[in-house]
């Protein structure tokens, strides 16, 4: 398609505008499947804008913006915010709290750069209402929550999205990250790993400490657990493959001189293939049931906390809007990379309907804090602030780009 993309630059008025949304979301964010106030806040600003809006998936919001006959292209932002106390020092910075499963109170902060996110997708709304006469088409706009915990994207499908909105040709999304602002990264094929938290509780025999015979200590066995299960991708994943596997807790016992009944660990798994996947994961359960049996210990339970499915680039997709991004940022500031380690819930939405999807990351730092001697913070840290400007617009005219590359040219 041909489609003037400086049709839709946006003026000092946008610019302002959207400085001010994005100000707003970052002071007050909300955890993963609560956004009730943001939900709230997306469904009123598309509704001014004169989308069909409505819920789904508990606290997601889609809107649908139709504009005449043409191909129908659906765009995803991530909602949710994060359980970490904000200490960016921003005059606009987040005090919020907000309670967790099990009623702790804590406070929350946009520490992901999900503001950014829902930022540019109104602002590239409202654009998109403003210049109708420039293309023809659907676009859907899927706010979808709790991305940080891997439920959002499946409770808007089995919701029936994609039954309640039109089914799009492709899904395109996006995330800020600590890179150059400015210059978006983008991957061709599998772009982020896939990722399983598990909850493993090791169950033994109470004793005194002073009669362990009359035990089954759960902290030892545990221990081997945890230092065997580190074999698996040493020694049982292809040395040409990628895994990971991360013990991130260890909680057993409350007494130094008491023996418990049990002991829990918490294990983190990444990977990029789907067979190697099958492979670790498996692995895991044999080594942590097989340790168990020979310390003579019950049969240890294994919950899942938490499953992230594959984000897939479509190849020829992604090739296709490599030269369109090119053609808009700059060729020097559209960069070819690798896949992260990182996990997002994005692939689901389209993967659930068989159609190709694009993910890319846009960078949120100015290149002093890059060059810079100290770290510079990334996702989830505390300090993590991208830089207002080029972000902001950056953000933008990469999604625009990508839906005006799908839809048809208008009257």
């Amino acid at each position: 398609m041909t489609i003037d993309n400086a049709v839709f630059e946006l003026t000092d008025a946008h610019t302002t505008a959207m400085h001010e949304l994005y100000r707003h979301l970052h002071a007050h964010p909300e955890l993963s499947m609560q956004e009730t106030h943001t939900a709230a806040f997306i469904l009123e600003r598309l509704g001014h804008l004169g989308l069909d809006a409505f819920m789904c998936g508990g606290t997601g919001v889609v809107g649908v913006l139709r504009n005449g006959d043409g191909p129908v292209v659906a765009f995803r932002a991530d909602t949710d915010g994060l359980p970490i106390q904000e200490d960016t020092g921003l005059d606009y910075a987040s005090t919020t709290t907000g309670a967790l499963a099990d009623g702790t109170e804590v406070p929350v902060m946009h520490g992901c750069g999900h503001d950014t996110h829902v930022t540019v997708a109104l602002t590239t709304a409202q654009l998109l209402t403003e210049n109708r006469d420039a293309w023809s088409g659907t676009v859907v706009f899927v706010f979808q929550p709790g991305e940080e915990i891997g439920e959002g994207a499946e409770a808007m499908v089995e919701d029936g999205l994609w039954d309640k909105a039109p089914r799009p040709d492709i899904v395109y999304g996006q995330h800020v990250w600590p890179g150059l602002a400015g210059t978006v990264n983008i991957t061709t094929g599998t772009a982020m790993a896939m990722a399983d938290s598990w909850k493993v509780t090791v169950l033994g025999k109470q004793a005194h400490g002073s009669q362990p015979e009359q035990s089954i200590d759960p902290i030892v066995l545990g221990a081997h657990m945890v230092v065997r299960l580190q074999t698996v991708v040493s020694r049982e994943v292809h040395p040409m493959k990628s895994a990971v596997v991360t013990i991130g807790t260890f909680h057993g016992g409350l007494k130094e001189n008491i023996i418990p009944a049990s002991a829990e660990f918490t294990l983190n798994v990444r990977t990029f293939d789907v067979d190697v996947r099958e492979r670790v994961l498996a692995s895991l359960r044999r080594i942590i049931s097989a340790e168990a049996a020979a310390s003579g210990a019950p049969e240890p339970v294994i919950e899942e906390i938490t499953s992230f499915p594959q984000c897939y680039n479509d190849p020829s997709s992604t090739e296709d809007l490599i030269t369109v991004l090119g053609g808009v940022l700059g060729e020097d500031a559209v960069i070819e990379a690798p896949p992260v380690m990182g996990s997002e819930d994005f692939g689901l939405l389209a993967a659930a309907i068989g159609v190709p999807s694009v993910y890319w990351f846009f960078g949120g730092h100015p290149q002093e804090l890059l060059d810079g001697d100290g770290q510079v913070p990334g996702n989830h840290s505390p300090f993590f602030a991208p830089a207002i400007e080029p972000t902001l617009t950056t953000g933008v005219r990469a999604a625009l780009a990508a839906l005006l590359s799908r839809v048809g040219t208008g009257a």
